[in-house]
């Protein structure tokens, strides 16, 4: 009798032994699919972070622009998007230009144009913030076309400040002898230009009313993508999908006519 039951369940427990590497290569695809889900959840958290912080910073009151001695101490999380205001002269003769395609805000191709302001008195000397003017149309790239736009005198900026734009491996080279950027970055500018003691962040201007109309501010994209959830639900998904498949696997294989 002990032979006859121990001849039964022999196919079952060779079924469960091959289970074994199945189902710790499942467990092992398992813990990865949903640790990859956590991490979406724990970058959909941060994300969250930075769009409130963002709208509580781009709806405050302006502050002054921080002092030229703290400069090299701030880190774009903390100034990212923070309202200021600055005052002093505009550098036109060093104006540059940022191409930027059509889409989003921009509802045609063209540039936006980036000058250094000199800091008013007060000031420790040679202080500059470049600053986004604004977006201007391709015709209008060149100055000459726009000179009601050229402000002359002291002016006060109000804006957002922003943290330069970074380069990727598809960024097209810049083109400093023709003037021209395909990224706002205000150390490259201040490097072809020799400027000193210039600000490691830019200001994007408030739209404002400039003779001219150009070039036009509040050029500032606030669209930032925010997918980490559906991110999150896929892997879990997946995570799902792979648990219902082995266990369909398992279940055959329990039920096999090799296994009864």
């Amino acid at each position: 009798m002990k032979a006859l039951k121990k001849a039964l369940m022999a196919p079952q427990r060779a079924a469960l032994k091959g289970l074994i590497a199945p189902g710790l290569a499942t467990a092992l695809a398992l813990a990865a699919l949903v640790s990859l889900g956590n991490w979406q959840m724990q970058r959909l958290a941060w994300k969250e972070g930075i769009l409130e912080r963002m709208a509580a910073r781009i709806h405050a009151a302006p502050q002054p622009l921080p002092a030229p001695q703290d400069w090299e101490k701030l880190q774009p999380l903390d100034y990212e998007y923070r309202r200021v205001t600055a005052n002093g002269v505009f550098d036109h003769a060093r104006e540059v230009r940022v191409f930027q395609a059509a889409g989003g805000m921009m509802r045609e191709p063209g540039w936006l144009v980036l000058t250094p302001l000199a800091l008013s008195s007060g000031s420790p000397s040679g202080a500059q913030v470049i600053i986004n003017r604004g977006f201007v149309p391709l015709a209008k790239a060149d100055p000459l076309t726009r000179p009601q736009g050229q402000l002359a005198g002291e002016v006060q900026v109000s804006g957002l400040m922003r943290a330069p734009e970074p380069r990727n491996p598809f960024t097209p080279a810049d083109q400093p002898q023709k003037r021209e950027w395909h990224v706002r970055d205000p150390i490259s500018i201040a490097a072809h230009f020799e400027l000193k003691n210039v600000a490691p962040f830019l200001i994007d201007a408030d739209d404002a009313d400039i003779p001219g109309g150009l070039p036009k501010g509040g050029a500032t994209n606030f669209r930032i993508v925010n997918n980490h959830f559906s991110y999150a639900l896929t892997w879990y998904g997946l995570a799902l999908t792979l648990l219902g498949v082995f266990a369909v696997f398992a279940w055959r294989r329990l039920h096999s006519p090799r296994a009864e």
